[in-house]
């Protein structure tokens, strides 16, 4: 079966435990929603925060989701000076390598809150590619 990534992206309104895992859980779900992710079809979900984020790791919200047995890893984002458009601040980003028939394409990946200026600049990226190959 092959293996597909899903990235996602959220950021926190402050630095403390509560806020993080809350966001986390917020993108977790919506990910598991629209992808239709069984914990059970996850080989490994990689977690990062930007610096600005270190009062709890954000796997927590995956492991009170019941993402018991799924091997997680958290890590710190690069410290990307500003004005980047990707350089979003009390940003959560997760990698979740999912088993499943779906095609790559299929993957729907999900830009919360203050992350969505990810997803602008990733669309700007893929509109600028698409011109350049036609």
């Amino acid at each position: 079966m092959p293996v597909r990534g899903i990235r996602g992206a959220t950021t926190a309104n402050r630095n403390d435990a509560e806020a993080i895992v809350e966001a986390t859980a917020e993108l977790l779900e919506e990910l598991i929603r629209l992808n239709d992710i069984d914990p059970e079809e996850v080989a490994f979900a990689y977690f990062t925060t930007t610096p600005d984020l270190d009062a709890e790791f954000p796997a927590l919200a995956a492991r009170q989701l019941g993402w018991i047995d799924v091997p997680l890893l958290c890590g710190q984002e690069l410290a990307v000076r500003m004005p980047n458009p990707r350089g979003v601040t009390k940003c959560v980003r997760i990698v979740i390598l999912h088993n499943t028939e779906k095609t790559q394409k299929e993957m729907k990946h999900v830009y919360l809150r203050g992350a969505q200026a990810i997803r602008r600049d990733l669309e700007q990226h893929r509109t600028h590619l698409e011109r350049v190959i036609q």
